[in-house]
């Protein structure tokens, strides 16, 4: 009797395989199902939300950089590329925080200790104006 590929340990790994490959697509495609659900969730509550304008300080600024690098072509030439989150936080009169993503042209005309108009939707910024003092 000559040898098989299905016999030992070749035939636990052609069963094993599999099962490992749908198991990492399902959570693959479970986890972007989840966001998407949580994202869906989230601006329904937004747009249920009252705009609220409301007395704030910018208290700090903060940007978020994520770097990308990939292989292109077939002389693995690297490629480069970055992108920038900008957040503000501000507090209001009773002294609570709020965080929220802001435009880039915003956060270069923002400076902490800036006193002003916060708008706001839940957790979606809307905007801030500066007292002109």
């Amino acid at each position: 009797m000559g040898y098989s590929p299905f016999d030992g340990f070749g035939g636990m790994m052609f069963s094993i395989i599999p099962v490992i490959v749908i198991i990492g697509f399902v959570f693959v495609f479970g986890t972007i199902i989840v966001r998407s659900i949580q994202g869906a969730k989230q601006w329904k509550r937004n747009n249920e939300s009252p705009v609220l304008t409301v007395d704030a300080r910018i208290v700090t600024k903060r940007t978020d950089v994520q770097r990308y690098c990939n292989n292109t072509g077939t002389d693995n030439m690297q490629h480069m590329s970055s992108s920038t989150t900008y957040y503000a936080t501000f507090e209001v009169t009773s002294g609570d925080r709020l965080e929220f993503e802001i435009r880039d042209t915003e956060y270069g005309m923002f400076a902490e200790n800036d006193i002003g108009r916060l708008t706001f939707q839940g957790t979606r910024y809307l905007g801030f104006e500066r007292n002109r003092n």
